[in-house]
């Protein structure tokens, strides 16, 4: 192996030009897994603000039909924050929430503004799932809920409907009085949907109207890979707590179809990025084994001299992959440093061009692929050449010009 290394030393340039391949090849697949990585991420973020991929939600069901009708049950399933708390501790659980959806009259003012409104009684995690960014004021928090308080916030056409009522006025609900504790922003001036937060369990109905339907269970997940197994935790949860009539009661609901197409498109996406990598490393690998193979034939009457001194063939085959593994593990760490480098160019002018927020994602795992992708070049093409190199006969060796 010694000699193998010092063997690199007498020929710079040639070892320079075999490493480059490498360097190169190394270089091009660590940048488009940092990349891919990268726009994944970015990719995963977005889904997770603007789609409802990664939540199962929980519906009990109020109604069942006999002839046609559709009858009101009269065991309709009602969800507690026990339950909630029971659902946060399943395998993959990002957030549990409750929902509450409800609608009413809002009144406000002297004298008095009337608007009709959507009431939702929700959780402290429901403005943060939503990035709801108040524009005064804070949202309730877990002790308004166990408090039982009437708060509430204001979405933010009702506020300016009410012409921006101060904070700690009151506002009537129904016909229940609820405190003002924060207000969000107008983010459309042509959006006249009226919206009223307040903590599960306090909306009121109107009077002489149908009580609120019941709260739904929302469980959404860390990532997209642990949707089905928190869909099938709420199947044996629901089985376990209802017995084996669950599904007449309650309904599991989960966006399977986009969420596969999404998982195979990621999927899609990283192995097409890897073959074409595969073609620079491949590319890479032959240019050391020509090399290598130039070596054997330059040095054979040396290989014919240490065989006649007692070198086996295994030290012949152990000196020249010494000298392959060694050529590609320089590229690989080379190639790993520019590789990071362009993906790192590639993202800012990413950044630039588009204005989105992608940045690459150097992961231990790209720098496994990397080294073990470098090595495994290295052992696969200089394996022929070193072959060739331990089976030449020491006499043939010697005496060839």
């Amino acid at each position: 192996m010694i000699i193998g290394l010092q063997a690199l030393r007498v020929n710079p340039l040639r070892t320079l030009l075999s490493t480059l391949g490498v360097i190169m090849g190394v270089g091009a697949l660590v940048s488009v897994l940092a990349m891919g990585d990268g726009v994944e991420r970015f990719s995963r973020d977005m889904m997770a603000r603007t789609t409802d991929l990664l939540a199962v939600s929980i519906q009990p069901v109020t109604s069942r039909r006999m002839d046609g009708v559709a009858i009101p049950r009269p065991d309709t399933v009602r969800f507690t924050l026990e339950d909630i708390e029971a659902a946060s501790r399943w395998p993959g659980v990002a957030a549990a929430e409750m929902l509450e959806v409800g609608g009413g009259v809002a009144r406000h003012g002297t004298p008095e503004t009337v608007h009709g409104a959507r009431l939702l009684g929700t959780m402290p995690a429901f403005a943060a799932a939503r990035e709801l960014s108040l524009s005064r004021g804070a949202y309730f928090t877990a002790d308004d809920i166990r408090q039982g308080r009437r708060v509430v916030v204001l979405g933010g056409a009702l506020d300016a409907a009410f012409d921006h009522p101060a904070l700690g006025d009151s506002i009537q609900l129904n016909g229940v009085a609820f405190v003002i504790v924060g207000a969000l922003p107008v983010r459309d001036t042509s959006d006249k949907s009226f919206v009223a937060y307040a903590p599960i369990g306090t909306l009121p109905a109107l009077p002489g109207a149908p009580p609120l339907s019941p709260p739904s269970l929302t469980i959404r997940a860390r990532a997209i890979e642990d949707v089905a197994p928190i869909k099938r935790s709420a199947e044996r949860w629901l089985q376990a707590r209802l017995g084996p009539a669950w599904k007449e009661r309650v309904e599991v609901l989960a966006n399977d179809e986009r969420r596969a197409q999404m998982q195979q498109a990621m999927a899609v996406f990283k192995l097409l990025m890897a073959a074409i990598t595969g073609v620079s490393l491949m590319v890479g690998g032959v240019g050391i084994m020509n090399v290598l193979l130039a070596s054997v034939a330059e040095r054979t009457r040396e290989i014919g001299v240490r065989k006649a001194l007692g070198a086996r063939n295994g030290d012949i085959r152990t000196q020249f992959l010494a000298e392959s593994v060694a050529i590609t593990s320089a590229g690989a760490a080379l190639g790993t440093a520019l590789g990071y480098a362009v993906a790192e160019l590639a993202a800012w002018v990413m950044r630039v061009q588009t204005k989105a927020p992608v940045h690459p994602a150097m992961t231990p795992l790209t720098i496994l692929v990397a080294v073990t992708a470098g090595v495994s070049v290295g052992i696969g093409f200089g394996l022929y050449p070193a072959l060739r190199a331990a089976r030449l006969s020491p006499i043939d060796a010697i005496r060839h010009e």
